[in-house]
């Protein structure tokens, strides 16, 4: 009777380390590739994080077994990410945020209420079914793949819309974090205005990281808050679809879904540090274990992305999400503008 659950611990390590061992190669090649960078040009034009995301999606395409990895790659793609997300919030600045106070978060909710519904209205407009639109709508809103899982079963979506929905947000995503940093000095953001506007505009939290990164350690603080307020977003959203539904004891997601324990667990260490419980030397520790942790789960997350899924997506979907993310981008700027968090 003590053996079981022995084999069971051993059978579910090896089920995950070939996935772990190519997150972890891809990893290296990624840092190996901006070793180069440096050495050749002087800079990291593409960061690391950026690195791992391509060098991943390229690797996905000439996997033979691609099934025999994808549970390590799942686990390295959320469990590394959450406890980076975790470590991070020791390194957040507090007054930073507090100096931006309630506005900010009452302003995150206005966006992500603005998108919502434009982006159901563009997806409608095309032709689309009320199923996709919404999950269209709530990926591009809230949290990407996180979002359109948690809203299909309290919408009745089957397979084939979760499939249509999320298969373009993956490679749109990972062409925002290589595009956005761009208009830092186009329409001239502050270090500040970015993380808010990236926070808003990228689908997933790993992808943040990735895209205020090569700007400034305060874009990554503010962009992480960003975000993370946004995921929470996707409760009360859950909530009014189930009730639309019609499913208000039904299949709605468990609390747990709907505020992450990462989430906690970021504002505990946010909290600690403000403070006194985690001092500079600390945190610095803990912010490289959070970089090498992220760079990890970007590796996974670009050995998620399948290009010929991709490919296979209807082009009414495709032009929903693009036109769906034009329209954050431009409300996320908006924003920043109202707070005159657009300049230094």
């Amino acid at each position: 009777m003590e053996k079981t659950p022995k084999k069971h611990s051993i059978l579910g390590i090896r089920a995950l380390a070939p996935g772990v061992l190519l997150s972890a190669l891809v990893s290296g090649l990624a840092l190996v590739a901006e070793r180069l960078e440096l050495t050749l040009t002087g800079g990291a034009w593409i960061e690391a994080l950026v690195l791992a995301i391509l060098i991943g999606a390229v690797v996905r395409l000439f996997l033979r077994r691609p099934e025999t990895f994808e549970s390590g790659i799942a686990f390295s793609a959320k469990y590394f990410l959450e406890v980076a997300i975790v470590l991070l919030g020791a390194g957040v600045s507090a007054a930073a945020i507090a100096g931006m106070g309630l506005p900010l978060i009452g302003a995150i909710a206005a966006v992500v209420a603005v998108s919502l519904i434009a982006s159901y209205g563009i997806g409608r407009g095309l032709g689309l079914s009320r199923r996709v639109a919404l999950l269209v709508a709530c990926g591009n809103s809230i949290c990407g793949n996180s979002a359109i899982a948690a809203t299909a079963p309290v919408i009745h979506a089957d397979a084939e819309d979760v499939a249509s929905s999320i298969a373009f947000t993956a490679v749109l995503g990972m062409a925002t974090v290589l595009l956005l940093p761009a208009l830092v000095p186009l329409l001239g953001l502050s270090a500040t205005g970015y993380g808010v506007m990236a926070g808003m505009t990228v689908y997933a939290v790993p992808q943040v990281l990735a895209a205020t990164a090569p700007v400034s350690a305060l874009s990554i603080q503010i962009g992480t808050f960003v975000k993370l307020v946004r995921v929470l977003m996707l409760g009360p959203v859950i909530f009014v679809l189930s009730l639309a539904s019609g499913k208000a004891g039904g299949r709605r997601p468990a609390l747990h879904r709907l505020v992450p324990w990462f989430i906690l667990g970021f504002l505990a260490m946010l909290f600690a540090r403000s403070v006194g419980l985690i001092d500079a030397g600390l945190a610095g520790g803990m912010s490289k274990a959070a970089t090498v942790l992220t760079i990890l789960s970007m590796a996974a997350l670009g050995l998620g992305i399948d290009l010929r899924r991709v490919l296979r997506a209807g082009p009414r979907v495709t032009v929903a999400v693009v036109l769906s993310l034009g329209v954050l981008v431009v409300a996320s700027y908006a924003m920043v503008l109202l707070l005159n968090l657009a300049t230094a």
